[in-house]
Parts: C-alpha cells; sequence; structure tokens
C-alpha cells in the first residue's frame, strides 16, 4: 500500500512542507484570531500527523497569540501557515498544493463569525471580460504549486 503524502508551501516558496499520513479534520474558524491572522473572514485549517510533517528548506516562523496557541507563518512573504496547541498542528488549507479535497467539514466559533458571511456568496459575480484579459496579463512571483518547482527569481530551488 502507498502512503499518502501532500505537499504545500508559502506564497514565495521559502517554506515548503511535506505530509505523510492521513489528514484529519478540516474546518473553518471564525474566531477574531482566525480573522486577523488570515486577514480575512475566518481561517481555514486542516489537522496534520505531527509526525508526519516534513518542512522542506525553512521552517515557519511563530507569533504566539495566546496562552496556548502558535500561529505560523512565513517570515519572508508573511503566507499565514499553521495553527499550533500542544500536541496539535494545523496547516491552513489554502498552503497545500493540491486543495480541491479539503473541503471544511465543520465550523469553529460560530457565535463569532461575522453576520454577512453565509450571504457572500448569493453576491453578484464579476463578469468583465476586460477585466479577466488584463489579469492574465499579470507576471506573477508566486512560488507555482508544485514542489519539484525551480524557482530561481527568489535564489529558491527545491
Amino acid at each position: 500500500m502507498t502512503e499518502t503524502v501532500r505537499t504545500g508551501g508559502c506564497q514565495c516558496g521559502a517554506v515548503r512542507f511535506r505530509i505523510k499520513g492521513a489528514l484529519g479534520r478540516t474546518s473553518i474558524c471564525h474566531c477574531r484570531m482566525c480573522q486577523k491572522q488570515f486577514g480575512s473572514f475566518f481561517g481555514a485549517f486542516v489537522a496534520v500527523p505531527a509526525d508526519g510533517v516534513e518542512w522542506i528548506r525553512e521552517e515557519p516562523s511563530y507569533f504566539q497569540s495566546s496562552v496556548n496557541i502558535a500561529r505560523g507563518f512565513c517570515q519572508r512573504c508573511g503566507t499565514p501557515m499553521t495553527y499550533r496547541q500542544p500536541g496539535e498542528l494545523e496547516i491552513a488549507i489554502g498552503a497545500f498544493d493540491d486543495r480541491s479535497d479539503l473541503a471544511p467539514a465543520v465550523q469553529i466559533n460560530h457565535g463569532a463569525r461575522l453576520p454577512w458571511v453565509e450571504a457572500i456568496f448569493a453576491a453578484p459575480v464579476h463578469d468583465n471580460p476586460d477585466y479577466y484579459r488584463r489579469q492574465e496579463q499579470i507576471i506573477s512571483f508566486q512560488h507555482p504549486d508544485e514542489e519539484t518547482a525551480n524557482w530561481p527569481e527568489h535564489g529558491l530551488k527545491l
């Protein structure tokens, strides 16, 4: 039987990870600390096996956001990456190269959610072809979603 291996990393590619083993609970958290960590409406995480995570090149830097919780991020680009408490590590779903099967299964701190969060996907879709043509012309410095990429623009190689 082949062991499942998942990869991911930050926006610039300085912090990359490889995970062996089964992933745990997928969730979104509405607490104010997660909103601030992500600069967004909530944080989305998946629990990972603590002994199955291998950090490639750099490890995340950590901010101790409360007595028992440290939040990891890339020191170079600022990408929010982890939620760590004693005996448990969760990684941001958006940091995984393949996120297609990591739909959140539970909401945490639901009482702290912003009152309009449930309605945001009912908003009209921005559908302006000129806007999307301009978007296609953007030159990205973001690390590609693959572990074997050569990324010399930032002096980074995997």
